[in-house]
């Protein structure tokens, strides 16, 4: 009698496991089809390469071999350290924010890339959703099989936000600083890099305060990264 109740209580914690499986499944499978068709809507609203295109048709537009060395450091190692290793997603630091994620109890941490957060400005909304996520995958693939890496790097400083209305690194260095790119020296750089983290906060015109200890972070970062010895990071910000 007892042996014969285990088998049905084993019985029937298989088929619920077996049920909730199929959920999951239908689930996945339903929120993969939005997010693919959000991601269609997208490309037939406007073609990636139109879009690109535009960015690259911006007067200030700056070829990356026209922005210093250790800008283009400062940004890899604030916002996506492994840049030239993955394919627009890298699952480590997906895997990552999520651990801290569910320890927090609350989103805290994103582990978006360089490319992730291209294709989310320019093609979809900053709104915290599944299918938006999943159509970003996709967009995220289509940008890296048509751009290099320098392309998407270059496509990505040209287009974020700087804070005080500039939306591309030569208008942000011109109004922070009254220089060119190329011009900025390596305060500059760290410091200007840090920004479009939060630009409504880090812009040295709103929060110089904030602003210098988020340089701190990124100039961390780059140590970090061995980008920098920890003696040539005290050097541009003691």
């Amino acid at each position: 009698m007892i042996r014969r109740f285990f088998r049905w209580i084993k019985r029937l914690v298989t088929r619920v496991l077996i049920l909730i499986f199929l959920c999951v499944l239908a689930i996945g499978g339903f929120l993969v089809y939005e997010g693919h068709q959000m991601y269609e809507e997208a490309l037939l609203e406007t073609p990636v390469q139109q879009v690109m295109a535009q960015i690259q048709a911006k007067p200030a537009y700056t070829p990356v071999e026209q922005i210093p060395q250790i800008y283009l450091d400062a940004v890899i190692s604030a916002e996506d350290h492994r840049f030239y290793k993955h394919k627009g997603l890298d699952y480590i630091a997906i895997v990552r924010a999520l651990y801290h994620n569910v320890q927090a109890g609350e989103m805290m941490e994103g582990g978006s890339t360089i490319t992730q957060q291209l294709a989310k400005n320019q093609f979809f909304t900053q709104k915290k959703e599944l299918t938006r996520k999943i159509a970003e995958v996709f967009m995220v693939r289509e940008i890296e099989e048509l751009y290099e890496k320098d392309e998407i790097l270059e496509l990505y400083i040209n287009s974020i936000y700087y804070g005080d209305g500039y939306y591309c690194i030569a208008d942000a260095s011109m109004g922070y600083f009254g220089k060119t790119p190329e011009q900025m020296n390596a305060y500059e750089c760290t410091l200007l890099a840090g920004i479009p983290n939060a630009p409504s906060v880090y812009a040295p015109t709103v929060n110089p305060e904030l602003a210098a200890q988020r340089q701190q972070q990124v100039l961390d970062d780059m140590v970090r990264w061995k980008y920098l010895t920890r003696e040539e990071a005290a050097a541009i910000a003691p």
